[in-house]
């Protein structure tokens, strides 16, 4: 079939994990719904064309047997559309609105926060992503699940696991699959064990409610994997913005409201989801694009999100921009991410108590950190250094 994409043709899955951004900024003007030969679907990389396929669930579908995710942890709210996914998605939404993530998760945030940093503050350099980013992020999923029989490391291994999987399948690979499917088969596990103890307080046991266990299961995946991938990405990719704009850190430090301002402008610039997926229900013109029914629409959310009709100079950081929030790190329409509020207060949470007990704090230049990643996009590693004379000192 002829899609008449010639830079699609020419664009490479090496070249979108290494450094997309070029490529995307070509894609984007030129072919901004783009036949991706080696994807084997349309990548959309226009901000509007965005927001109107993740906005249409009945002509862009989630639910459709190719979904990566759905072919490791089996349907859930994520691979579900219609009546079905509001089904799936509904017993986990109040516990995820701001003013119940405050109440219930900001004194556990902070404290857990504390307690990593604590860890290290003494030492004068770590590697952030594995030694504190990674762990919060488990551990407030642990949390707000109330996962039985489970600890830090076994959960970051399960979602190490499940995610290298979901990854690799989207990449047309399938090594990963069984050790992704033996993970999320001991998660099954904890949540039969977790909802079997009918301990209240539990999100799974009150999801149990309406739900059925291995639904309840598949969905804890989800918010595992989403919770996990998505926190940790956004703290990593933060700090290594922050960093790396040492007039942008200048600004947080003196006018410490515009936190807010350099997580969303983080979050903009590299979303740690970097596509989400659709498929086509009909045929249907996207854009100057004839879609056929069936056919993948790859969103380029990392795409969308350096549109330069919306965010002018838009490879820039910039903690002061006015329209940050409208950034798609998120996603959009019914299926927008829904630990996103949580998300955020793990990360402003972080980067605040990093920058107050680690005088200093800076990127080791012996170990330059870049994100990476096809789907999933952070750095591997994020090496630091900091003057440690009064490190452990501060307390707030």
């Amino acid at each position: 079939m002829n899609h008449s994409s010639p830079l699609g043709a020419a664009t490479t899955l090496a070249e979108l994990a290494e450094d997309p951004h070029p490529r995307l900024a070509l894609l984007r003007a030129a072919e901004p719904v783009s036949w991706v030969t080696e994807l084997g679907g349309w990548l959309v990389t226009r901000r509007d064309l965005a927001v109107e396929v993740m906005r249409d669930a009945a002509a862009f579908t989630v639910d459709d047997p190719r979904f990566s995710t759905a072919r490791v942890v089996g349907p859930s709210m994520l691979s579900l559309d219609g009546e079905r996914h509001a089904r799936h998605r509904e017993p986990f939404v109040a516990a995820f609105r701001p003013r119940e993530v405050r109440q219930g998760f900001e004194g556990f945030v902070e404290a857990e926060t504390a307690r990593l940093i604590g860890r290290f503050a003494d030492a004068g350099e770590a590697e952030l992503r594995r030694d504190f980013a990674g762990p919060l992020a488990v551990a407030v999923m642990r949390e707000a699940l109330g996962l039985r029989g489970t600890t830090t490391d076994t959960v970051l291994a399960w979602y190490d696991a499940i995610v290298r999987a979901v990854a690799e399948l989207t990449a047309g690979q399938v090594a990963g699959a069984a050790a992704g499917e033996a993970a999320y088969a001991r998660l099954r596990a904890a949540v039969e064990e977790t909802v079997t103890d009918r301990d209240a307080t539990s999100l799974l046991v009150a999801a149990a409610g309406k739900l059925s266990v291995p639904e309840v299961a598949s969905n804890a995946a989800v918010l595992m994997f989403g919770g996990i991938e998505t926190t940790e990405a956004m703290i990593t990719n933060a700090l290594l913005h922050l960093l790396d704009h040492p007039d942008q850190l200048a600004l947080v430090r003196a006018e410490p409201a515009l936190l807010d301002g350099a997580v969303e402008e983080s979050l903009r610039l590299e979303p740690g989801a970097a596509v989400v997926d659709r498929y086509a229900t009909r045929d249907i013109v996207l854009g100057a694009a004839r879609i056929r029914r069936g056919d993948l629409v790859s969103v380029s959310l990392t795409g969308a999100n350096r549109d330069p009709a919306v965010f002018p100079d838009p490879d820039r950081f910039d903690v002061r921009r006015d329209n940050t929030r409208l950034q798609l790190a998120f996603a959009h329409g019914p299926h927008y991410c829904i630990g996103a509020h949580l998300a955020r207060l793990e990360t402003r949470v972080a980067l605040r108590r990093l920058l107050e007990r680690l005088p200093g704090l800076r990127l080791d230049p012996r170990r330059p950190a870049a994100p990476y990643g096809l789907v999933f996009r952070k750095p591997p590693e994020l090496y630091v250094r900091w003057d440690v004379s009064s490190a452990g000192a501060v307390v707030s």
